[in-house]
């Protein structure tokens, strides 16, 4: 009898992921030895010709050509793990399927010394990713800061640590154990911020640098993972910060969320998670279309050329004005609509008003048919 269905929709879900991450792997590797080719190969010496016993080394160098000198190691894949169902399922799954399709394997927990105790909490997830066979396995503790509130600055630490530690270990990809629920909570959260079809797009499956973290779980429910950490007698940490009425996305999971399943009925979480999936391309596509309309309006210095600007749609015509305050030093964390709808009537409300302050002392004017963005 095969496993538990909670168990196989884990598995199947990691397995995916893992094939997708050893691909890049193998792609990055022959571009690799490729180029060592080119570099290494000796070139054969006339007045020295090949022992012809070696047919396979034509230049006498000891090396098939166009062959790596060197194999290159398995990919290495952690897993940041709370000790939480999601993430207790997630690292139970790679230690399940790693193995057996040659990757190498490790854990991360990250101690946000909130809570009285963390570090012991810690410690034992680090004793469970053990347990499963993980390897690296650390835990990192992190302090975290007040910019942007509790919820925004543990998560600023959160993936700081997990940054560095995949720098440390030379890891090819993170796993993350959200799920199709902390999308849905995601999207209702973008949209209570009013921030446009970025914030409704959620969390990407592949996000960071180079496409370092991974989300193999966007398309299986909470209850998917906590059936599977049952099913194969996990132990789980259930964190009180989750059920605490303090923290906005704690309200919107038990207060919100079913307020509005009862209201318009069951499957409000996958319609949430299906028009993430939806504006994420819709997002993408609007992004790509103002990288190049941003290059047609800019002269030889720089500068916005007004009437170009103008003549773009709404949607494109922000994406570029967003993108150029970013260029010019304006955090994206703090750059917010408002800012870029003020930026946006130098363009189609010009009536010779002043200048525009934005973050990070980055100031927009318009001079001359010119849209200027810098700091200072």
């Amino acid at each position: 009898m095969g496993p538990h269905p909670a168990v196989a929709a884990i598995r199947l879900a990691v397995r995916r992921v893992l094939h997708d991450i050893l691909g890049e792997h193998d792609r990055n590797s022959g571009e690799h030895n490729r180029n060592s080719g080119e570099h290494d190969r000796t070139p054969a010496d006339p007045a020295d010709p090949a022992d012809p016993a070696d047919p396979a080394d034509p230049a006498g160098s000891g090396r098939i050509p166009g062959a790596p000198h060197e194999r290159e190691p398995s990919p290495l894949v952690l897993v940041a793990c709370s000790g939480g169902a999601d993430s207790m399922a997630l690292a139970s799954a790679l230690a399940f399927e790693a193995p057996r399709l040659g990757v190498r394997a490790g854990g991360v927990t990250v101690d946000h010394g909130l809570q009285a105790g963390s570090d012991l909490r810690a410690a034992e997830v680090t004793l469970r990713l053990r347990g499963l066979g993980l390897g690296p396995v650390e835990s990192v503790a992190v302090t975290v800061g007040r910019e942007g509130g509790p919820e925004a600055a543990a998560r600023a630490a959160r993936y700081a640590a997990l940054d560095a530690a995949a720098e440390r270990h030379g890891a090819a990809a993170v796993l993350l154990g959200h799920t199709r629920d902390d999308q849905a909570e995601t999207v209702l959260l973008g949209l209570a911020r009013g921030s446009g079809i970025r914030s409704l797009s959620g969390m990407a499956a592949v996000s960071g640098t180079a496409g370092r973290y991974r989300r193999p779980f966007l398309r299986l429910d909470r209850q998917t993972a906590r059936k599977a950490c049952m099913a194969q007698s996990l132990p789980v940490w259930d964190d009180p910060h989750n059920t605490d009425p303090a923290y906005t996305r704690s309200r919107l999971r038990h207060e919100g969320l079913p307020a509005l399943e009862k209201a318009l009925g069951k499957g409000v979480i996958e319609a949430l998670a299906r028009t993430a999936q939806l504006s994420r391309d819709d997002a993408d596509a609007l992004d790509a279309w103002a990288g190049r309309a941003g290059a047609g309006v800019r002269d030889a210095d720089g500068r916005l050329e007004c009437a170009g600007l103008h003549a773009l749609p709404p949607a494109v015509r922000r994406r570029v004005l967003r993108r150029a305050a970013i260029d010019a030093g304006a955090p994206a964390g703090s750059l917010f609509a408002r800012h870029i709808e003020e930026v946006d009537r130098l363009i189609t409300g010009w009536r010779g008003q002043g200048a525009i302050n934005l973050p990070g002392r980055v100031v927009a004017r318009r001079q001359g048919g010119r849209l200027v963005i810098r700091q200072g």
